[in-house]
């Protein structure tokens, strides 16, 4: 996992896929429209999305992590909370569907490691990583837009 504000993405030296996903967040803002973006092939693309946030333990909060994709996510208004977890310390809900690239995970117990997402803040969160994104960053839902790049791991320099 990398947590840092967007300003120094270019410390890191993770390939050229890298740097599609940095040209691409560093051409966005608050006025990007909600949808899909693609910015290179099927292993490299963008989600942007606007939504309240909530409660850890609130029955559609979603605890997940992912096998073939690694996740930039970056808040663009508003903070979020990202609860994030060790895999090897969960019990799974669903076991790997790779048809979603997914993994669900049970909730027990708030995350030793929580992050807020500020605007201009990003976190790339790896298969170790389990992430419950989402959720409210104090004691108010907050409505939030935010952007995930997916980038094929294969495609990274790790």
């Amino acid at each position: 996992m990398i947590v840092d504000h967007i300003s120094n993405w270019q410390t890191y030296t993770l390939g050229e896929a890298w740097e599609k996903a940095f040209a691409f967040l560093t051409s966005i803002g608050p006025y990007t429209a909600d949808g899909e973006y693609p910015i290179d092939g099927d292993d490299l693309f963008a989600r942007v999305m606007t939504y309240d946030t909530k409660a850890a333990d609130a029955p559609d909060a979603i605890l997940e992590s992912h096998e073939k994709f690694a996740d930039i996510q970056m808040s663009l208004v508003e903070a979020e909370r990202i609860a994030v977890y060790p895999t090897h310390t969960l019990k799974s809900k669903t076991g790997y569907l790779a048809e979603k690239d997914a993994e669900f995970y049970h909730y027990e117990t708030p995350a030793q490691l929580q992050l807020t997402m500020r605007p201009g803040t990003f976190a790339l969160l790896l298969p170790q990583d389990a992430h419950m994104p989402a959720l409210n960053p104090g004691s108010e839902i907050v409505s939030v837009k935010k952007v995930v790049v997916k980038v094929g791991l294969s495609r990274l320099k790790l």
